[in-house]
């Protein structure tokens, strides 16, 4: 299904085939995020992501570099995370190698001129903004701070206004040449091309970088003995929460398991909390539960937006639920629904050849490692009712529950006494 080469000067490059499809993704992704981070510069692996949209020699501005893909239809952005950064461009088959072309060069020979530099701070500052005024966004960024507090994976991706507006030229030159290098830097092309015509050009483009060593994250450290809850207190008309707890990292053995236990809890429509929070008490519009996996760590984790004065029901009613499912072993029927529910929705999205490039690049940059999905749906399938229960059994521990909130009260001590079984 796809072919890896790794480039003399390191840099590997994934090409996943899809001779059906209308389109072609080029995805390149760098192994750095906010965890790679120094507080004093807390927020530039985001702020870099924004400058290479600002001007190349050959694109020398914003609306030179949007119009080569506007021309033809594509689709194009980056993204920041914890561990990655990425750029990607989506286009007709036949646009190829100008999809490539602008993906090199934005990556590979953005000028990073200072004047921009200082116009974007003033963007980067109102995206802050904008997501701390959203409290349904917010309390994730809350949730993380609880989690893991003052190191780097409890950092806001974007930042602190503070820190953004300290980065120059000289910090994003420098983090550009410690972190965007070919070890650290995966091509990824996926949909309808010809392998082996698109790897020689991928070749002839990023060849040019040079070899060298990048800097390693910090590890991240997770201490906690007994429940924890942060609260902030804003006048709104509905209560935000994240209700969940620690668990995973990306290598452990049972994360499928953990997986499989976040949708039979609240993955999709039929799971347990959205029947009965939203379904039957109708105390939620929106309720689901996530699990997140990273190198290092993890954590599952339900969000909820309620009415203020039913909060503290609906989290007796989560914390229930919790209880419930680490007590009893899962029905047959049930996990069943819950592994096709996985193995389809993957299925689905990777139809699309920017899904695709992500799946296959995403496994090789962080886990140093790419399955295939009928290998990951084989693990999925030989999950147990077992192995879920005991998952359970392990994370739902009160040494290891969280609780966010952000709504209108001025004293968490009421909620803190709700965390335990």
């Amino acid at each position: 299904m796809f072919k890896k080469i790794i480039l003399k000067n390191g840099l590997r490059v994934i090409a996943v085939p899809q001779p059906r499809a209308q389109a072609v993704t080029i995805l390149v992704l760098a192994g750095t995020g906010s965890e790679y981070e120094e507080k004093e510069i807390s927020g530039i692996s985001h702020f870099l992501e924004h400058m290479f949209f600002k001007g190349t020699l050959k694109r020398p501005n914003t609306i030179a570099i949007a119009e080569s893909l506007d021309r033809v239809g594509g689709s194009y952005n980056a993204f920041t995370g914890e561990e990655y950064t990425g750029y990607y461009a989506k286009v007709n088959a036949t646009h190829f190698d100008l999809a490539l072309d602008w993906v090199s060069d934005i990556f590979l020979n953005s000028k990073l001129e200072a004047e921009e530099i200082e116009r974007e701070k003033g963007v980067i500052i109102e995206e802050i903004n904008m997501y701390y005024d959203n409290p349904s966004s917010h309390v994730q960024t809350l949730w993380r701070e609880l989690l893991y507090g003052d190191q780097p994976a409890g950092w806001n991706i974007a930042g602190a206004k503070e820190t953004v507006s300290a980065i120059n030229r000289d910090k994003l030159v420098d983090y550009r040449g410690s972190q965007y290098t070919p070890l650290n830097t995966i091509v990824c092309v996926a949909g309808n091309f010809k392998s082996l015509e698109a790897i020689e050009k991928i070749k002839a483009k990023f060849s040019k970088m040079k070899a060298g060593q990048f800097e390693e994250k910090q590890k991240t450290v997770e201490a906690q003995t007994k429940p924890e809850c942060i609260l902030q207190e804003r006048k709104t008309d509905q209560t935000q929460l994240c209700l969940g707890a620690r668990a995973y990292n990306l290598f452990h053995p049972q994360k499928y398991a953990l997986e499989i236990l976040g949708v039979i809890l609240g993955g999709m429509m039929s799971s347990r909390l959205f029947v009965k929070v939203r379904e039957r008490l109708g105390l939620a519009y929106h309720i689901s539960t996530d699990v997140a996996l990273e190198t290092d760590c993890g954590f599952l984790v339900t969000q909820a937006g309620l009415n203020n004065g039913n909060v503290e029901k609906a989290v007796a009613v989560i914390l229930e639920e919790y209880k419930k499912i680490s007590l009893e072993k899962i029905p047959p029927a049930e996990l069943k629904k819950a592994k096709e529910y996985l193995k389809g929705k993957m299925a689905l999205s990777l139809e699309l050849s920017d899904a695709k490039a992500s799946f296959f690049g995403m496994q090789e940059l962080l886990e140093k490692n790419v399955l295939t999905p009928d290998q990951i749906c084989a693990k999925i399938d030989r999950v147990t009712g077992k192995d879920v229960l005991s998952v359970a059994k392990d994370i739902f521990k009160p040494e290891k529950l969280n609780l966010a909130i952000i709504g209108p009260f001025g004293d968490k001590a009421k909620f803190q006494e709700l965390l335990k079984f």
